[in-house]
């Protein structure tokens, strides 16, 4: 088996699995630590996931969100980036494998992420799409102008109908945001490129398989999102379940069905394991049984962090913390700590998870936040949103390129980006084939 190229320093070795935030924000307190650090991931940019969703609706370009592993870390000497998949792990030889190579660790932080889940539905899993990757969000921009483009063709209002109902499963942050998303293109993009077709030609519902939207958050939030969602037509089916989904007509629990070709999945999400652990240790959501210092269950050099670890010692949490940044960013931080106490011969220190607050946008002029006990809506949440998503943003440039987006849509009602960058995906089924193949995709 090949070795990669990484210099034997003779440090102790901290091997991290991705570069999310909960892998960026442990090697950055790791920097001073008398350690190397070397960290991995199948892509060389880290990903802002939280505005993926603008970047399927045109309101954004992909490197608007993205920004360079390299370009975090270039003046961090401990640290060593390389670009690859892991396949899977040999715990008892302390060795990693992957796709440049078996690369030796002393400490090995999993930070992998968490993927869509489709909970085992084949057939919706096939026909519809996810949104966890900057391929996908391009690629749901290509599918959305693309059906703009295509309805022109066509003389069937039936099919016409079909065609521009887009279906978004799933009451959180995600969908209510795509929901909104999309319903500000039909009232803002469609009159204007498409004068051709008329409004009510498009229709958007959004899924909710439980009794109210945002359901992480409170009463109130929920409230809000549902009033804001339907001020913006689009249409709010709550307490109804998705049974199946063949890529044309999609048949709820309550035995209805409604006739669209684009079904967007935004109703959960599971953590990416990595090969080698046993199943004990496995949860069926994909997450990894951690300590409340985020070793792995039954190891004492291995730790995850982030959406893949389940911690359930939290009594406010006791089905594991929200798969959220925030966490992966405090438990990245806590276990560089950890990490450089045990060096040291020093007790390390339990995790304890600090609500910084929520946050969900609907549309233009209208979210809700909470933040401690207040809870807001309307146009001043909608501003703390963007406040707190500017800031999140790596890279000067990239706040500033979001920032002037914002600011131009704001004024205009316009969206720059609605270009489709590469032929082909004329329906569902291409378009989850050309995800599951990356390799295959020339996105730019």
């Amino acid at each position: 088996m090949m070795q990669p190229n990484i210099p034997d320093t003779g440090l102790p070795r901290v091997v991290i699995v991705g570069g999310g935030f909960g892998g960026i924000n442990l090697a950055k307190q790791l920097r001073k630590a008398p350690v190397q650090v070397v960290l991995l991931d199948r892509n060389n940019y880290h990903l802002f996931q939280p505005l993926l969703y603008q970047v399927s609706t045109a309101g954004l370009e992909p490197d608007s969100i993205a920004f360079p592993l390299r370009g975090i870390f270039g003046r961090q000497k401990n640290l060593h980036f390389r670009m690859a998949e892991v396949k899977g792990v040999r715990p008892a030889e302390n060795t990693l494998e992957t796709g440049i190579g078996e690369i030796h660790y002393d400490y090995l932080v999993i930070a992998t992420g968490s993927n869509t889940n489709f909970f085992g539905n084949k057939l919706i899993e096939q026909h519809g799409i996810g949104m966890k990757s900057l391929i996908e969000a391009v690629q749901i921009r290509n599918y959305v102008i693309k059906q703009f483009e295509e309805t022109l063709l066509l003389a069937d209002k039936e099919e016409i109908k079909s065609k521009l109902t887009f279906v978004i499963v799933g009451g959180g942050p995600t969908g209510v945001e795509m929901a909104g998303a999309i319903s500000e293109l039909r009232k803002y993009i469609l009159p204007k490129d498409y004068p051709e077709l008329p409004l009510d030609c498009m229709d958007i519902y959004l899924v909710e398989m439980g009794p109210r939207l945002l359901p992480t958050m409170s009463e109130f939030s929920s409230a809000k999102a549902l009033e804001g969602s339907q001020r913006l037509g689009v249409k709010v089916l709550l307490n109804t379940a998705v049974k199946e989904y063949d890529g044309q007509t999609l048949l709820l629990g309550n035995g209805e069905k409604i006739a669209t070709k684009s079904l967007i999945w935004a109703a959960g999400v599971k953590g990416i394991p990595i090969k080698g652990f046993d199943k004990e240790i496995l949860l069926p959501n994909g997450r990894i049984m951690v300590n409340e210092y985020c070793q792995v269950k039954g190891f004492d050099n291995i730790l995850a962090i982030g959406d893949i670890a389940q911690m359930t010692n939290d009594p406010r949490f006791p089905r594991g913390y929200p798969m959220v940044a925030q966490v992966a960013i405090q438990q990245g931080k806590l276990v560089a700590g950890n990490l450089v106490k045990r060096l040291q011969g020093r007790s390390m220190q339990p995790f304890k998870y600090k609500d910084l607050g929520s946050l969900a946008t609907i549309g233009r002029n209208k979210a809700v936040a909470e933040i401690g006990k207040t809870k807001l809506g309307g146009r001043f949440a909608w501003f703390i949103w963007m406040a707190v998503h500017l800031m999140s943003l790596l890279g000067f440039r990239n706040k500033m390129v979001v920032l002037t987006n914002w600011i131009y849509r704001y004024f205009t009602f316009d969206r720059g980006t609605r270009i489709i960058i590469k032929r082909g995906a004329a329906n569902i089924v291409k378009l989850r084939q050309s995800i599951l193949h990356p390799e295959q995709e020339e996105v730019s």
